[in-house]
């Protein structure tokens, strides 16, 4: 009679751990900073949010978690919103750049490199270049989880890119073919051009160095 009274608290503790393991932690922090710039950036515009809704073709709901950073946008959604915004996608990295030179920066310090953590889907990119809303040329680390992806829908954006995988394996698919690309394999495509990118392994990350040019933006 006992035995079961003994096992009841050991059963609530097994499920009560089990659950803590099984929940992934959240980083709010990094989708308020990113969606406190794209909000910025469409006032800066005067364009209110049923606009980049139709524009977009993302409803008024989502974006506006976006903004509000209840809500982690992928990398394609990211690009079409800097289309929209008429900016490159490095100028959704968190906080505006000062106000008194920035543009003019030449140098960017390892230790102060801004960083997009799309952590929902693996994928983080490190703005390597500095920081403006006017750059037309950017330079980024990407890095790429085990099984990390910008997702099995292909997208496109303004530009062109380019790339050199530094570390791993990286499988591109552009239009309706697919590579992969492993260290010191190197790659360029007009980003209008419907595209996707992954890390196959299961065990080890992707590292890219990867340019984008933005061509379009005024």
């Amino acid at each position: 009679m006992r035995k079961p009274a003994a096992a009841k608290p050991a059963k609530r503790a097994k499920s009560k751990a089990g659950t803590r393991a099984s929940a992934k932690p959240a980083e709010p922090a990094m989708d308020v900073a990113v969606g406190r710039r794209i909000r910025d950036l469409r006032r800066v515009r005067q364009f209110s949010l049923e606009t980049v809704a139709s524009r977009t073709e993302l409803s008024i709901g989502f974006l506006s978690q976006i903004e509000r950073g209840l809500s982690s946008p992928s990398l394609r959604v990211l690009a079409t919103l800097a289309d929209v915004l008429g900016v490159g996608i490095a100028a959704l990295f968190g906080a505006s750049p000062s106000a008194d030179g920035a543009s003019d920066q030449v140098v960017t310090r390892g230790l102060q490199r801004p960083e997009l953590k799309l952590w929902r889907t693996g994928v983080s990119k490190q703005l390597l270049s500095p920081a403006s809303a006017d750059n037309k040329l950017n330079l980024f680390l990407v890095h790429l989880e085990p099984g990390g992806s910008t997702g099995d829908e292909l997208y496109t954006h303004d530009g062109e890119e380019a790339g050199l995988v530094l570390e791993g394996e990286m499988m591109l698919t552009v239009d309706s073919e697919t590579w992969s690309l492993k260290t010191g394999d190197s790659f360029r495509f007009a980003s209008r051009r419907p595209h996707r990118f992954s890390n196959p392994a299961n065990d080890a990350k992707a590292v890219v160095l990867w340019v984008n040019c933005v061509t379009g933006a005024d």
